[in-house]
């Protein structure tokens, strides 16, 4: 089974120009009108002044190559099938279509077919009288034995350098100089966990191994030159750091581009990058570059680090403003900025005093909860997770220990109501605890202002559905407590409050479909007959303190 989205596999690439095109922010692309096998984004604004740029390759890259075309950067790209270098008429009709006096350099990625097809097309077109070089980037540095190493994604920074001495007015002969000093400046290395998924075809058979990860794995899935038994992402930017160090002698500092291959988490990437301003290269990387994908392979789980030596000329070149979609502007690298300030603890401290009655309300409450510790998480097996009684004991028994040890503030409800709400957000687990301590502490708050009991309480119902979402009549512990808070505003006596709640808990039995909890995601006859744990929780507790608060 393909994980590809698309339409018709044959026009998967013209499809995918075109949505570049679309929503290119320069408004400064076209796609060349010449025949559908020929896919070619030029600049709709180049009048042939200047040295015109031309690179590509096989598609799957993105957004390389076509991500680079515009003001500052390449004058075309040409795009061939999924990893397939493009024809030799694709890139024979990109160089007349852009080529004016002042000729063109051809930047090509050092892949067989991309040499043949680049070197066939620019030697033809030159038999027809234009002005035509080339320059082939050969930045991998993972396969140090190999005589024609891999252009990968240090081509973007050659792109870059080169772009900028042609927007300079400079000369073929000169620019192809500055493009292959940044390419001999210029050295990269890949890691990747798995290959990638291809248009069409379904999962790859896996190669590597769980845990581990290949070194120098090429751009379409080529096998790398050596397999390390680690996922750790310090221990494998050391390896590559050290690597690019050693191909890069000498203290000139660097510029370095952070490449996702495709398939690498933002956070993944961010913390990469992090390692990477730690390494052992750290004291010789003077910006950054990304990280973001510049020369992808598809969905493949790995990067690159591309670092080019810097001069005068480069960091000039790099720094410069382009007008195209798949740059990243350059980063100095820094200390991390910290903002220092004095930690603010939220846990409430109260003074303890004592009130005899208020004590024993509490005792009451607390000592219901732990009771019911074995009903209610049978009763939450059936309707959530199982774990009601035992959320709701935790609570009342820090309560209730702080109680007995005398460290309550029993004489202020204001302040009693504060801490109780403090204590729960630490103690009871899930959205309960925080649910639980909303309800105190907002009934805290209000009670601080002189509002009664019941007045204050109802004012923590309130916020506890504003953060919670729930509201009476969606099968939860609010269809008891609302109208037992209501029943002690209005009437004032506990046990109209231990009826209400009775009722409220009882009705919850009959409804068809709960709206918030974990219950929400059971069928109607799954909750049939069965009240909502919380409820009854809330149905107990004040049945006990009617029958035994005088």
């Amino acid at each position: 089974m393909s994980k590809f989205f698309m339409n018709e596999r044959e026009n998967l690439v013209n499809d995918a120009i075109e949505g570049v095109i679309l929503t290119s922010p320069f408004r400064n692309l076209a796609k060349l009108d010449v025949d559908p096998a020929i896919r070619v984004v030029l600049r709709s604004d180049w009048e042939k002044k200047n040295v015109a740029l031309i690179s590509g390759g096989g598609s799957g890259h993105e957004p390389a190559h076509v991500g680079f075309v515009g003001k500052g950067m390449l004058t075309a790209a040409v795009c061939g099938e999924v990893f397939a270098s493009p024809s030799v008429d694709a890139v024979l009709n990109a160089i007349v279509a852009v080529t004016g006096d002042a000729g063109c350099l051809l930047i090509v990625k050092n892949y067989t077919g991309d040499r043949l097809n680049f070197g066939l097309a620019a030697e033809k077109a030159k038999k027809m009288g234009y002005k035509v070089d080339v320059v082939m980037v050969s930045d991998d540095i993972s396969l140090p034995d190999n005589k024609q190493p891999r252009g990968i994604a240090g081509t973007v920074l050659i792109h870059k350098i080169a772009g900028y001495a042609a927007e300079q007015g400079k000369s073929l002969d000169d620019v192809k100089a500055i493009a292959q000093a940044a390419i001999d400046a210029t050295a990269s290395i890949g890691v990747a966990m798995g290959g990638c998924t291809l248009p069409g075809d379904g999962d790859e058979p896996a190669r590597i191994e769980s845990g581990h990860v290949e070194l120098g794995l090429g751009i379409h899935g080529e096998p790398g030159v050596s397999v390390l038994k680690t996922q750790n992402s310090k221990e494998i930017i050391g390896i590559m750091t050290q690597s690019l160090d050693r191909q890069l002698k000498g203290n000139a500092k660097l510029a370095v581009l952070v490449n996702n291959l495709g398939g690498v988490s933002p956070l993944e990437m961010s913390l990469l990058t992090r390692e990477l301003s730690h390494s052992p290269l750290k004291s010789r990387i003077t910006y950054l570059i990304g990280p973001a994908a510049l020369v992808s392979a598809l969905d493949m789980k790995g990067f690159s680090l591309s670092a080019i030596m810097l001069n005068e000329e480069i960091e000039q070149a790099l720094l410069a403003d382009v007008e195209v979609s798949g740059w990243q502007p350059l980063v100095k690298l820094e200390e991390v900025a910290r903002h220092k300030m004095k930690k603010i603890s939220g846990q409430v401290m109260a003074k303890p005093s004592s009130n005899k009655q208020v004590g024993s309300i509490v005792e009451i409450i607390t000592q219901t909860l732990i009771a019911l510790k074995s009903e209610l998480d049978k009763l939450d097996a059936k309707v959530g997770d199982g774990d009601t009684g035992s959320t709701f004991s935790s609570g009342a028994k820090m309560i209730s220990d702080l109680n007995k040890a005398g460290k309550l503030p029993l004489n202020s409800l204001s302040e009693l109501f504060a801490l109780v709400g403090d204590r729960l957000a630490v103690v009871m687990g899930g959205s309960s605890g925080v649910l639980m301590s909303i309800f105190f502490t907002a009934a805290g708050q209000k009670s601080s202002e002189g509002d009664s009991l019941a007045e204050a309480l109802l004012f923590g119902l309130q916020q506890m559905k504003h953060y919670g979402g729930a509201e009476e009549g969606d099968r939860t512990m609010i269809d008891a407590l609302e109208p037992a808070l209501n029943a002690l505003a209005q009437k004032g006596d506990l046990k109209s409050v231990a009826v209400a709640a009775q009722k409220g808990a009882e009705a919850t039995a009959k409804m068809q479909k709960a709206n918030a909890g974990r219950s929400s995601y059971l069928s109607s006859d799954t909750l049939r007959g069965i009240k909502d744990p919380g409820a009854a929780a809330v149905e107990h507790v004040f049945a006990q303190l009617a029958a035994k608060v005088q």
